[in-house]
């Protein structure tokens, strides 16, 4: 089997990447404008905006062969929530996606079998503030405009009557091992939590007030899609996958705090989208002082995911997003994939920690 990763830099295609390359039996090919260095993968910079130049590169040899699609691939505005409703960035990530496929689907003798496809809560009005709860994937859609809906049109459009079917993947919120991004916390956490204890503060919660939420690793969602790349039940599907439980950041925050080896603080609202980058100065220190790995300037580490951070945690009144999905239908299909999400973050931040992305705890 071999498989093409698009946006294989970000949060879910590095994940995917990393575990196809570790899994007997495939060639992986990782798209994106980024540099990707895995065991197992072919790193094929692509720039997918580039209709002309895209299509030349996926004509190439190094998609001879390809048998299965990951498309992660993903533009996000600078204004992040604004964004998700922008017709422009609605058409573009639509264009993101037919250079991509049309490409792989037209090609001679194509190979392909399957192609796995990246949705979210979104899909079911989210941001739009509609969601069911908890959201399931027989649910209509929310009359809403969405990228995810145009892409998964054209999708479908694709696979009519071909001989390769699809899978769409819903995962909740995200955690993963990805820099720059601009929908990854952990960076923003790290660097929120380096930086106040480099002043000697304690580590206060910056969000606003309670709230349930869900979580997915990054990794169980790359086990999710190399699943659904083998297992005809999920074929012609939409699934919602995530990590199996709640959980409220107040209550988690100490484990938080413990695993940056820091006491928890009285909460102090902020938005750390306003609050942390001219703190930038800091970071560079930080980075310096203790040899780190990861980039000095903050905004090539945390990417746009400060106002990620606000929207997730909740801060100055904000709705903390509220969205459950319900994963019976991915069970029943085959898929029985959990994680508890408090050790999931203890296991990211000490992951960093040891890559010497952020200082040690």
């Amino acid at each position: 089997m071999k498989v093409a990763i698009f946006g294989a830099t970000g949060v879910v295609g590095h994940a995917a990447a990393e575990l196809f390359g570790a899994s007997p039996g495939w060639e992986v090919v990782a798209v994106s404008r980024r540099t990707v260095d895995l065991p197992g993968v072919v790193h094929v910079p692509i720039d997918l905006a580039d209709q002309v130049a895209a299509s030349e590169r996926l004509h190439s040899s190094a998609f001879a062969g390809t048998t299965h699609v990951v498309f992660a691939a993903l533009q996000e505005s600078s204004d992040l929530v604004g964004g998700w409703r922008d017709p422009a960035m609605m058409a573009y990530n639509l264009r993101l996606f037919s250079n991509a496929m049309g490409p792989l689907v037209a090609a001679r003798g194509s190979t392909l079998q399957h192609v796995s496809l990246l949705q979210g809560a979104k899909a079911y009005g989210l941001h739009v503030g509609r969601t069911p709860i908890p959201a399931k994937e027989r649910t209509p859609r929310d009359s809403h405009d969405n990228f995810y809906f145009l892409q998964e049109d054209a999708l479908r459009s694709l696979s009519d009557g071909a001989a390769w079917s699809w899978t769409i993947l819903r995962p909740q919120v995200v955690y993963g091992d990805s820099i720059g991004s601009p929908m990854n916390l952990l960076p923003a956490l790290g660097v929120y939590a380096a930086l106040e204890r480099e002043r000697g503060h304690s580590l206060s919660f910056p969000g606003g007030a309670p709230a349930v939420q869900e979580a997915v690793d990054a990794r169980l969602l790359a086990q999710a899609l190399v699943w659904a790349a083998g297992a005809p039940d999920a074929w012609g599907q939409i699934f919602n996958v995530t990590n199996g439980d709640v959980f409220s950041w107040h209550d988690i925050w100490p484990t938080v705090c413990e695993a940056f080896g820091m006491e928890a603080g009285d909460p102090e609202p902020q938005c750390l989208a306003d609050t942390m980058p001219p703190r930038s100065n800091e970071w560079a220190e930080v980075v310096d002082r203790y040899h780190l790995c990861s980039p000095r300037g903050m905004s090539d580490f945390v990417g746009g995911s400060w106002l990620y951070a606000d929207v997730l945690l909740g801060s100055r009144g904000s709705r903390a997003l509220p969205a459950l999905l319900s994963t019976v239908k991915i069970r029943r299909a085959g898929f029985q994939g959990c994680l508890d999400t408090e050790d999931m973050f203890c296991d990211w931040l000490v992951r960093f920690q040891a890559r010497r992305l952020i200082p040690p705890r």
